[in-house]
């Protein structure tokens, strides 16, 4: 299992995602942001945008797909 935060993936909080796969923390970054805006928070609002925009068009997202793939690959195991 390993650990990335909010901001690592875009966001602009510390709060911790865990998963043993990129995808598993991406899944739970975009949940974050959707129950964070929901719940008002005007922060994360244009993390949340920028998500909505990458799930809506993943062919152009693929290069920050791949980052973050490749970033959660660089972390050590919790």
């Amino acid at each position: 299992m390993k650990t990335m935060t909010c901001s690592q993936l875009g966001g602009p909080c510390d709060l911790q995602h865990h998963g043993e796969t990129a995808d598993d923390v991406i899944n739970a970054q975009d949940r974050h942001l959707k129950e964070a805006v929901a719940a008002g928070d005007s922060a994360h609002e244009q993390a949340r945008k920028d998500m909505k925009w990458r799930w809506i068009h993943p062919k152009k997202a693929m290069g920050w797909y791949n980052d973050m793939k490749k970033a959660f690959a660089d972390l050590p195991e919790d």
